[in-house]
């Protein structure tokens, strides 16, 4: 297997002031930028959303919709980690570039994970009309919660390095226990999400993208070094 990580190449001087009105203003552009290109690389999820009746039946199709976010969320990550590392004005390049390198490689995964997901609700969508169907809501909630813990890892794997997909799938089912604060972090910030779906909109959590990611990379920074230590070769 191969592996790509290692910072973007510096700017050469810096665009940013030292002053910490400067540095909050610069901070507010890039999120405003990360923002703006989530939603344009989430585009068909955002029509779908706003397209969708808000009923039970739909869940399986809206978290069909969803499988643009995977690789938004992919350069969404990988920007706010190289935006973190150049004192530059230019974050929509990372992002870009981020994007066309790792689509291909995230959808390979994303796309059955979506598909299995997708049948997993509506299953849970249609239990009570089966006998004993009550019974195997917890065994259903507990192997999607598992589904999205572990894609949480994969967008990990995708945004840092260049596993092959088999892979980075064992890897990211290894680090499920191992890493099991952000393992369980995944888990939360996809519950915030849907409690703000349901309890305010679907509009909302789409306008708060930029906040999920940069949570999500935040969480992600001691997941990122252990992969590294424990599974790239080093001179």
């Amino acid at each position: 297997m191969s592996v790509r990580h290692g910072p973007d190449h510096a700017v050469s001087a810096d665009e940013i002031g030292r002053g910490p009105l400067a540095r909050g203003a610069a901070l507010t552009y890039r999120m405003l930028v990360l923002e703006a290109q989530l939603l344009l690389a989430a585009s068909p999820t955002v029509v779908a959303i706003l397209l969708l009746d808000r009923d039970p039946s739909n869940l399986p199709l809206f978290v069909l919709a969803l499988l643009p976010l995977a690789p938004a969320l992919v350069a969404g990550v990988s920007a706010v980690r190289a935006a973190a590392r150049s004192n530059d004005l230019s974050p929509g390049r990372h992002f870009f570039r981020a994007y066309r390198r790792d689509v291909g490689a995230t959808l390979r995964w994303a796309a059955p994970t979506h598909v299995v997901l997708a049948l997993l609700t509506f299953n849970l969508v249609h239990l009570d009309a089966v006998d004993g169907g009550a019974a195997m809501r917890p065994a259903t909630l507990m192997l999607a919660g598992l589904l999205v813990a572990w894609s949480g890892h994969m967008v990990v794997l995708t945004t840092g390095f260049r596993f092959r997909t088999r892979d980075a799938a064992r890897i990211a089912l290894a680090e499920l226990l191992p890493r099991w604060s952000f393992t369980l972090g995944v888990v939360a910030l996809t519950v915030v999400a849907a409690f703000v779906v349901v309890a305010a909109s679907e509009v909302l959590l789409l306008l708060l993208l930029w906040a999920f990611v940069g949570l999500f990379a935040l969480m992600a920074r001691p997941v990122f070094d252990d992969a590294r230590a424990r599974f790239t070769l080093r001179d």
